[in-house]
């Protein structure tokens, strides 16, 4: 009888790992998956050693949170141990994500001085009845997380409970909520301690940590960036969304979390760079044959499409930016070019699709010819008799 049909196997997303059971002996087996990690550091140092980092190790928990730990138990520990760590009140299980010089790296960025800052500490790696607890406690996130939001309910308090995350132990629980102000929870924590028998820690989140926190696919069909590998949340203003001259239209702008979109950052300074070189031109430029007026700008390409008509999207005249002020500087001059129409072509709106995409039959299988080699009464051609010799 095959080993695997005696073990029932989950993965937890949330937390990088997968999660096997043993019916027989209900014993816990988890192992780090690097791929299904949020927020997930790259080690780009994997095999470089260096003496003050040795016993420096990057713990990950549930979703967003980890820390840096030093390893006090004299054991030797590697990518992808669970480990029991020094915790608050109590302890705490995380699984070991980052070793080596890389953590050196993911301190300076964090801004911790090993010198100065304390470092809790890594007690041991975690043993199976510390897995069958951890596991326990996670079995009742879930529904903690329901009954909770239901208290806040017929309590009337203005908050949404985002996430619960349960200690190693099983002792606390961490409840992550979201508010658009203050919020006087004292007696919601009162009946929480009573109703769950656990330490209680409310940590406020935004709406973009939430949407980080629970992960989802965006508009591009990607993973969302808050859940994939942003860390720092920046502020976001229309004004990226000018810069790039894109529609102001919230429902496109807005993400799932329901503000501005990270991406909308992504490439301002690209814009902002390009604009530079563009002149800005408030006038129509003055040639022999007409005045030409500016319609669009294809910033990144640094093109502007001038036309004879004003407001005009028919018979556009592209011209580099460097052209454009070139013309300007004539302008002023009290020079006049003779035409746009000597040199350039007029352009017409484009419109770009892949080869075969605007056929609505290019999935179609081509049909098989039928009745091949039959007249008009349906009998089978024949082919010319032979001659007959006389």
């Amino acid at each position: 009888m095959d080993n695997r049909d005696n073990e029932t196997m989950k993965f937890d997303c949330s937390r990088g790992c997968t999660v096997t059971q043993d019916k027989e002996t209900g014993e816990y087996d988890c192992n780090y998956r690097q791929g299904c990690c949020k927020l997930e550091s790259y080690d780009w140092l994997k095999g470089v050693t260096q003496e003050q980092y040795k016993d420096l190790f990057e713990v990950r928990f549930k979703n967003t949170r980890k820390g840096i730990y030093v390893n006090a138990s004299g054991q030797g520990i590697k990518t992808g141990d669970l480990v029991i760590v020094e915790a608050a009140n109590g302890h705490d299980l995380g699984i070991v994500t980052l070793e080596g010089p890389i953590v050196g790296r993911q301190m300076k960025c964090k801004g911790i001085d090993p010198e100065t800052t304390p470092l809790k500490k890594i007690y041991r790696r975690a043993k199976p009845f510390d897995i069958a607890k951890w596991q326990d406690a996670i079995a009742r996130e879930q529904d903690t997380m329901i009954q909770a939001r239901r208290i806040a309910a017929e309590l009337g308090l203005d908050m949404k409970i985002g996430d619960v995350e349960f200690q190693g132990d099983g002792t606390k629980a961490i409840f992550y909520y979201i508010a658009d102000g203050r919020v006087d929870f004292r007696q919601l924590i009162k009946i929480y301690a009573e109703e769950f028998r656990i330490r209680i820690e409310m940590k406020q989140i935004g709406a973009r940590q939430e949407a980080g926190l629970i992960g989802g696919l965006g508009v591009c069909g990607r993973e969302l960036c808050c859940a994939n590998y942003i860390t720092n949340f920046q502020s976001i203003s229309t004004s990226a969304a000018r810069s790039q001259e894109l529609s102001l239209n919230p429902q496109k702008l807005a993400g799932q979390c329901g503000k501005l979109k990270c991406c909308l950052n992504y490439e301002v300074a690209n814009y902002l760079d390009a604009q530079t070189r563009i002149p800005k031109v408030s006038e129509p430029l003055e040639f022999m044959d007409g005045p030409a007026y500016l319609v669009k700008t294809d910033i990144l390409q640094e093109t502007m499409y001038f036309s004879y008509e004003k407001g005009s999207l028919t018979n556009l005249y592209a011209l580099h930016a460097s052209e454009v002020r070139e013309i300007i500087m004539m302008n002023r001059n009290g020079e006049k070019p003779e035409s746009l129409k000597a040199d350039i072509t007029p352009e017409g709106p484009q419109f770009i699709s892949a080869v075969g995409d605007d056929s609505i039959t290019r999935f179609d299988k081509p049909k098989k010819a039928k009745n091949r080699g039959r007249n008009r009464n349906g009998r089978k051609a024949r082919g010319p008799r032979p001659a007959k010799d006389n």
